[in-house]
């Protein structure tokens, strides 16, 4: 039995950062039915790109990539009738989890104080842009932004570059495992002493919270990081990019051990002995000497021949595209891929996904299923709180639902 297999949670996800708080939630076992506004035409994530997987253009693969595993209630809980739906439901689920900005979870009622009247157990998670008791709360946030502002930019890409993105959502990600670890808290403490309540965090402080060390050594030295070339630790060398004969190659040697085994696996004694080179602080002085040496003897082969001589001596990998990383015989040999049947199209037999990226003992992992179209499990889920066909009409006729 996965962990959560027996836990109901209601989620209001827009983009990256809510609905993967919810797909982690799946992935663990949960029933996760997310309510979508019928005013926006559900999740953007469902309109995110031009990749559409079924030829009605429905089944967006942006929407796949964090929509699979669960099921849609197209409601809109603004209206009186749709609020009444919302309570019986939040009256049989274990959790509420969001992602609006700071100021609407209390505007909407889907807070503690608001949703312990039904269900005392409730546990509800907010994952806003800047939190929900300042005064930012009524600001849109996004993962960018974030980036820009705490400091995530000037620290990324080449020295004197202009301030630099990481190139994937990673802000959006870490506020879901953060989101996703306060609701798994929550339903934990709630399983301990039955009684519910509100977790909060946000992208601004999760963002700040991961300068870590660098924010450390600014809080209580002085010290401001910015970029090393060629993307370096700031306080090792050498863990740095070298150049091949036909590419990247990272190379973090972070222990004297690790720069001997390389001086080894360069065959080279003289780098060894190099005075300029002796120690982690020598290599750092002398980092610029170090980096011409370093390319000169990589430059005598190519990257994958580097990589399947030094792997698993020295902590190295090969620097690849993603379509280079997702063929990667590693990821293909270890079940990093899932392939399932695709039932939507006549031109696509199955569809891939990441796998789950953990394992729980001997529990079978979860077993994959296709993002739920927009409003496709509306009536199932109605019907099983106890509304009729005909209610369901009507919610139908006045807007306040919608289902396939």
């Amino acid at each position: 039995m996965l962990p959560l297999q027996d836990k109901r949670i209601l989620s209001f996800e827009t983009w990256g950062a809510g609905s993967f708080h919810g797909t982690l939630l799946a992935m663990l076992g949960a029933e996760v039915i997310n309510i979508e506004d019928p005013k926006q035409n559900g999740n953007p994530l469902r309109r995110m790109g031009s990749l559409y997987l079924d030829e009605n253009k429905e089944d967006n693969e942006s929407g796949e990539s964090t929509l699979h595993n669960k099921k849609s209630l197209a409601l809109d809980i603004r209206t009186p009738d749709g609020r009444n739906v919302f309570l019986k439901l939040v009256s049989k689920s274990d959790a509420v989890i969001d992602n609006f900005r700071g100021s609407l979870p209390e505007e909407l009622g889907v807070t503690y104080e608001e949703l312990k009247v039904v269900n005392p157990k409730i546990v509800c998670t907010h994952l806003s842009g800047y939190g929900r008791d300042n005064n930012r709360k009524s600001w849109p946030g996004y993962d960018f932004l974030m980036q820009a502002e705490t400091g995530w930019m000037s620290v990324t890409g080449e020295p004197g570059s202009i301030p630099t993105k990481v190139g994937v959502s990673v802000v959006d990600l870490l506020g879901s495992v953060y989101s996703a670890l306060c609701t798994v808290s929550g339903l934990l403490r709630t399983e301990i002493t039955g009684k519910g309540g509100d977790f909060d965090t946000n992208l601004f402080d999760i963002a700040l919270n991961c300068l870590c060390y660098q924010g450390l050594w600014f809080l209580n030295e002085g010290v401001t990081s910015g970029k090393q070339p060629r993307s370096a630790h700031a306080s090792q060398a050498p863990s740095q990019l070298v150049k091949t004969a036909d590419g990247w190659f990272y190379v973090a040697c972070l222990t004297q051990k690790f720069w001997e085994i390389l001086c080894m696996e360069l065959n080279e004694n003289a780098l060894k002995e190099d005075p300029r080179f002796q120690s982690n602080a020598d290599r750092i002085q002398h980092r610029e000497a170090l980096t011409e040496t370093l390319d000169r003897l990589f430059q005598k082969k190519t990257t994958a021949e580097w990589a399947n001589q030094m792997e698993g001596k020295v902590p190295c990998a090969p620097v690849y595209n993603i379509a280079q990383a997702l063929n990667n015989s590693y990821v293909r040999n270890n079940g990093k891929i899932v392939s399932i049947p695709y039932t939507r199209s006549k031109c696509r037999e199955s569809i891939k996904y990441l796998s789950a990226p953990f394992s729980i003992g001997d529990t079978p992992a979860m077993e994959f299923q296709e993002a739920p179209l927009y409003g496709e499990n509306t009536r199932e889920i109605l019907s099983k709180v106890g509304l009729t066909g005909e209610e369901i009409e009507e919610l139908y006729k006045t807007g306040v639902i919608h289902y396939r």
